[in-house]
């Protein structure tokens, strides 16, 4: 298990390092364990390790915001998760979770800079999940689980500015604008051909959702473009509009993560009206 995202990453890019996939025909071919496949051309070889250069690029760029140490999956849980909706008189996440899911429930802004929120989701056993960072000054960081290895994360985001809104009302310009704002923290300039492909309006537990597929080209540091595809979904939760949108490689997302982005996003919940988040806040500074 690696000490955070970022760790993550920098072991991905020290395997790939020592990899002989330039190395000259006919001498010996030490592949990384980390490899996508192993093929004795070296054309393939010099194809993979791109792919692999290109998958520790979206993971350094994914890890940039996450620098708390992350917990393992085991100890979360899906009868802890339901535990802790129903102290907040809240229905349980769906038992009917993909198999080899773990699941969460935590609370979003316990510092006194923000307005609380009580989150809910699935995510698979071997991912990692990553939670706010606490301090005198307030709370810093989101909710985020993930197979950081390998570029795959779900997150938690408030869309700044926006007040409760009826998201089944909004048209797909709205819901593009909220997920370049998650995807764009660092800056503008990390992505390019964002797309919305689809949306779907859905209703869980009384809430409205909006079950939205897009995809956009990641702009790493390094000067790679790597395509990514994702699945979101969008509710308006007390004073605002929050989302957990999850995404991974394009390769990968066609052919082994597209099923469990879409349970991770599917069994989002989130509430805040009339919930007494008092027992759970952190005290203001003055206060203390």
């Amino acid at each position: 298990m690696v000490s955070s995202p970022l760790s993550a990453a920098c072991i991905l890019l020290a395997n790939l390092s020592v990899s002989s996939a330039f190395a000259p025909a006919g001498g010996a071919n030490r592949v990384s364990s980390l490899s996508l496949q192993s093929n004795d051309s070296s054309e393939v070889s010099r194809r993979g390790f791109m792919e692999n250069l290109a998958t520790a690029s979206a993971v350094i760029a994914g890890a940039s915001s996450a620098f708390v140490a992350p917990t393992p999956a085991m100890a979360y849980g899906l009868s802890k998760a339901n535990d802790r909706l129903a102290a907040y008189g809240l229905p349980p996440l769906s038992k009917a979770l993909p198999n080899g899911f773990s699941a969460l429930a935590e609370i979003y802004g316990k510092g006194a800079n923000r307005s609380p929120l009580l989150v809910a989701f699935g995510f698979p056993l071997d991912w990692v999940v990553t939670l706010p960072s606490q301090d005198v000054n307030g709370e810093d960081g989101t909710i985020q689980a993930g197979e950081y290895a390998r570029g795959d994360t779900a997150t938690f985001f408030v869309v700044p500015d926006l007040k409760q809104t009826d998201v089944h009302a909004q048209d797909k310009e709205f819901f593009k604008s909220a997920l370049i704002a998650a995807i764009s923290q660092k800056g503008n300039n990390v992505y390019q051909d964002f797309k919305i492909v689809k949306i779907n309006p859905v209703t869980a537990d009384d809430g409205k959702y909006m079950l939205v597929d897009f995809k956009y080209t990641l702009l790493t540091g390094a000067g790679f473009e790597v395509e990514r595809k994702g699945c979101a979904s969008v509710t308006s939760a007390a004073d605002g509009v929050q989302l957990l949108w999850a995404a991974s490689i394009a390769a990968r997302y066609k052919n082994k993560t597209e099923g469990q982005l879409r349970g991770i996003t599917e069994s989002f919940r989130c509430y805040g009206s009339g919930l007494n988040f008092s027992a759970d806040l952190r005290p203001a500074p003055e206060a203390l």
